[in-house]
Order: structure tokens, then C-alpha cells, then sequence
């Protein structure tokens, strides 16, 4: 039997160069799932993304699944990308050793926690407060920096991970600090500043978009201090779930948000093509 795809509308090409193709997986004719294949709207024209693969319960088991993301992948290929990117919900388990053995990498993932009635208590002698303007433009210069960093040590080069960053925070920031549904807070300790959190408000969620303990008061619980400011301020809001991402190779954090009652959601992965 042959596993193709066959494209169920034509290509959509955008204003940008940006392109979408939907796929019906389809085995000797017979549709059997489907796929939705676009080009990235953070990386650009040169990075591909799957979304939405989806194979029918009774043909699951046959490499159909195996077959259809190959196929994706010469797809991509022909669109003239380098690159390909899933994201895979955390309790697919079948689809994350599909991604697996098919070569794609970990690069991070979505952690959410839900938030109980009583908002988190700091420890004694901490505090947080908003950041100040002269603040604000200091640490959005170092974020944009470090966001960049953090993509190009997991395979994205400079020139993608620099205007990622920056397109990403001229996304979600267009109006600065004054963005509605941001908060900007700076963490004290005795009257010390040690730490920055942007936390995002999204429907009936918080989203910590940005944490960061100072270089020189790491060590010292402060990080944790940090996130429980982003519970304390979820919970002001009436959000009852806080989410946030972290990438792979995070040890220390990804212990601090698990020690602290985070699941992951989602993986995102990612594969080279050559």
C-alpha cells in the first residue's frame, strides 16, 4: 500500500512570502488523516512547520504517521526550507517518539500551573515593584539580546535568532511598557534589586514571558522569589492558570519549575533538512 498527500486546496501564498498548504494522508487513494503544512511566521520562508498531522484511529500503527511526515518533509524541501518545526502536546505520547526516531530535537517546552485561591507569599525581606522607564529600556535591550542567545545555542542561526527576538518583542510590545495586559516588575531583597519579570495576562491564563535572576545574586533563592511574584500577580488578576517556557538544557530552571508544581503541555522539536 502507498501513503502520499494529497493537497486539498491550493497553494496559499501571502503578501510576505509566506506560505500554507493543507494535506488529506491518503493511503492508496483512501484518506485516511490529514496535514497542514506552512512556512514559519517567526523564522520566516526558510523554516517549515507541521501542524495538525493526524491519522485516523483505525490506520494508526501502520506507519502512516511515519510515511506522512517524510512526505511533509520533501514538501518543505521543495518550498526551499532548511528547517522544519512541530510542537507535540505533552500527553501525545506515540506522537512524541514518532518525532523522535524521525531525527527532531527538543527545544523547549510549555509548563503551566494552576493557581490556587490564595496568592503566593514572598519570603521575608522581598518585595516587588514596577519597573521604572530608564529600567524598562535597560532590560528590554539585554532580553532581546538573550532571547537571541538562547535560540542560537539550539541550532537557529544568528541572523534568524536576532530577528526572531526582535520582531517577537515588536510583536507583543508595541506600545512598550504602557502594552496592555503586561506587567514589568523588578524583584527587591532588602532593598536591593535582584531580578526582572515580564508577565503576560491572555484570556483566563498568565503567561511568564520573561524571568531573570542578577547574575551576581544568583544561588540565593531568588529565581523561585521571582516566580512566586508571577503567581502572586497572576492570582491579583483572576488568572487561574500560569504557563511559561523553557528551553532544553535549562536544568536549573526546569528543576525550579517542576519543584514548584509545573507540568509540561507541550515539546516543541525541531530537524535540519539537508
Amino acid at each position: 500500500m502507498t501513503t502520499t498527500l494529497r493537497p486539498t486546496e491550493p497553494l496559499q501564498r501571502a503578501a510576505d512570502g509566506a506560505l500554507s498548504r493543507h494535506y488529506q494522508v491518503c493511503v492508496n487513494s483512501r484518506p485516511v488523516g490529514a496535514v497542514h503544512l506552512s512556512t514559519s511566521l517567526s523564522f520566516g520562508p526558510r523554516v517549515a512547520v507541521i501542524a495538525g498531522l493526524r491519522i485516523e484511529e483505525p490506520d494508526r500503527g501502520r506507519g502512516r504517521g511515519t510515511v506522512a511526515a517524510l512526505a511533509a518533509e520533501e514538501v518543505a524541501r521543495g518550498w526551499g526550507c532548511r528547517r522544519i518545526d512541530v510542537r507535540v502536546p505533552a500527553d501525545a505520547s506515540a506522537a512524541l517518539r514518532l518525532a523522535t526516531a524521525l531525527g527532531y530535537v527538543h527545544r523547549n517546552r510549555g509548563m503551566e500551573k494552576p493557581l490556587g485561591p490564595a496568592p503566593a507569599r514572598l519570603p521575608e525581606g522581598s518585595r516587588g515593584r514596577s519597573m521604572t522607564e530608564a529600567e524598562y529600556d535597560t532590560w528590554q535591550r539585554h532580553a532581546v539580546a538573550e532571547y537571541a542567545r538562547d535560540w542560537q545555542e539550539r541550532g537557529v542561526p544568528e541572523d534568524e535568532a536576532l530577528a526572531k527576538a526582535r520582531n517577537d518583542h515588536e510583536r507583543e510590545l508595541p506600545q512598550g511598557r504602557a502594552t496592555p495586559n503586561m506587567r514589568f516588575s523588578v524583584l527587591e531583597h532588602e532593598g536591593v534589586p535582584v531580578g526582572r519579570l515580564w508577565l503576560a495576562s491572555v484570556g483566563d491564563k498568565a503567561f511568564v514571558f520573561d524571568v531573570e535572576a542578577d547574575q551576581a545574586f544568583r544561588g540565593r533563592g531568588h529565581g523561585r522569589s521571582l516566580m512566586l511574584l508571577a503567581e502572586t500577580q497572576a492570582a491579583e488578576a483572576g488568572k487561574r492558570v500560569l504557563g511559561l517556557n523553557v528551553f532544553a538544557g535549562n536544568t536549573p530552571a526546569e528543576r525550579l519549575y517542576e519543584s514548584l508544581g509545573y507540568v509540561p503541555v507541550a515539546y516543541s522539536m525541531y530537524k535540519a533538512l539537508i
